[in-house]
């Protein structure tokens, strides 16, 4: 398994790579990328309502991250949220960002 050094590296460089496509997309509360004088204004809504998506994603994705470094710093990485047990390695190689084990996982589906 990864060390935790590691692992906040990896989460770290994530965080980054998540922001530049947060700015990319223009999510600093303007979201003028849209020119409002086009002909097809359905157009424009359809592409906005796909940012939004992405944004909204990228959001969820931001904050998974941030929750998995702030359980980095108080030791709490690795275990379920929801019955403590440790989370495999397997799952958390697969997605740093695991916050329950697979069988807890599961029941929320």
């Amino acid at each position: 398994m990864a060390t935790a050094e590691e692992v906040q590296r990896m989460l770290a460089a994530e965080r980054v790579r998540v922001t530049e496509q947060l700015a990319h997309l223009g999510h600093d509360g303007a979201r003028d990328t849209f020119d409002e004088n086009f002909a097809d204004i359905g157009q424009v809504t359809a592409e906005r309502g796909e940012v939004d998506a992405i944004v909204a994603a990228l959001l969820d994705a931001l904050d998974d991250v941030d929750h998995a470094l702030a359980k980095l710093d108080t030791g709490t990485f690795g275990s379920c949220e929801d019955c403590g047990t440790a989370i495999a390695e397997a799952r958390i190689e697969a997605m740093p960002t695991a916050r329950h084990c697979i069988q807890c996982a599961s029941k929320k589906r």
